[in-house]
């Protein structure tokens, strides 16, 4: 059985082994592969491995022996579903794997917010404690995040890990959701009814829903202008979710206090993104995901969903 892994580096740049993979049949692994490599490349593949690289309807239909595209990530979007099912294409992804570390970047972009650690510590090395007059001294305000109410825009795993972290660090929990579970067990947390009553309220406002046409750039100009001046924006979740022009003018006037991004809409960035010069805005390069752990995770699953398909019995399969 021929597997065709088309874009391997993200997800293993030379520290995992693909040596449970390649057990699996005959392996043929690219680092990269661009929209005009695609199709050569998988040509009399059954298996399809792709993280980011599209499969759209002109490609699937080109790979008649194609039995089965893995998504070697979460969201499936690169995917042409429609196509796939016609062709009775199984399509698997794996949910879940990154969510203890999309949680700690989460906090680590807030608590650097909150704190400003990296420029305090280069403050110092740079001799400015050195010629302080007193025993301390700081150049940006420091918050606190006990008392602050966190809202948490999407409140699957990943929200829900956020939320018990925020507990435990004495936030109050306000969550928006489409599908409202039952929290009774959750101290100190409230359903909001709309969307905007949490944007209204929260002092750090942490996206982690996904990306539809119904929550596309759900951070605009009519949003921000709902929330506190002093309120922070962590999105760590889609890069569409916000409207990376309108954040970075409020940003700029002074109309929300900050942003830590790890996603953009368009990765790479184009060198013009508004955020890159905008005020007390941390950018990540799309590493929430990436710790070696998450990575592992990622791998195995993958490799554990391709052999419950070849005993006939797939697991993770997309819309199943």
């Amino acid at each position: 059985m021929k597997i065709v892994v088309l874009d391997g580096y993200a997800m293993n740049p030379g520290d995992l082994s693909w040596d449970g993979l390649q057990r699996l049949g005959d392996v043929v692994i690219y680092d990269r592969s661009s929209e005009k490599e695609v199709l050569e490349r998988a040509k009399g593949a059954e298996i399809v491995l792709t993280n980011k690289v599209s499969l759209p309807a002109q490609i699937i239909e080109s790979l008649p022996e194609l039995k089965y595209i893995g998504v070697m990530a979460t969201g499936y979007n690169i995917i042409d579903m429609d196509c796939a099912r016609k062709r009775g294409i199984v399509v698997t992804n794996v949910p879940g794997y990154s969510t203890p570390s999309v949680v700690q970047l989460t906090f680590s972009l807030l608590l650097e917010l909150c704190y400003r650690t990296q420029r305090h510590s280069d403050a110092v090395t740079g001799g400015k404690w050195t010629a302080s007059p007193d025993f301390c001294f700081w150049d940006y305000p420091l918050t606190e995040l006990s008392g602050k109410t966190l809202g948490i825009i999407g409140f699957g795993s990943i929200g829900q890990k956020v939320a018990d972290v925020g507990a435990a660090l004495g936030m109050s929990v306000l969550a928006y959701s489409r599908t409202k579970t039952d929290q009774s067990h959750r101290k100190n947390f409230k359903w909001a009814t709309e969307q905007a009553d949490l944007l209204a309220q929260a002092d750090i406002v942490s996206l982690h829903c996904p990306l539809t046409p119904q929550t596309e750039n759900l951070i605009n100009v009519s949003s921000l202008a709902i929330m506190k001046p002093s309120a922070v924006i962590i999105n760590t979740s889609r890069g569409g979710l916000v409207d990376a022009s309108a954040l970075a003018n409020a940003l700029n006037e002074d109309r929300i206090s900050g942003a830590g991004i790890d996603v953009l809409p368009i990765e790479p960035p184009p060198a013009g993104n508004p955020l890159f010069n905008a005020k007390n805005c941390l950018i990540t390069p799309h590493i929430a995901w990436a710790t070696k752990e998450s990575r592992i995770r990622l791998l195995d699953v993958v490799v554990g969903n391709i052999k419950s398909f070849l005993d006939g019995q797939s697991v993770n399969v997309i819309g199943s």
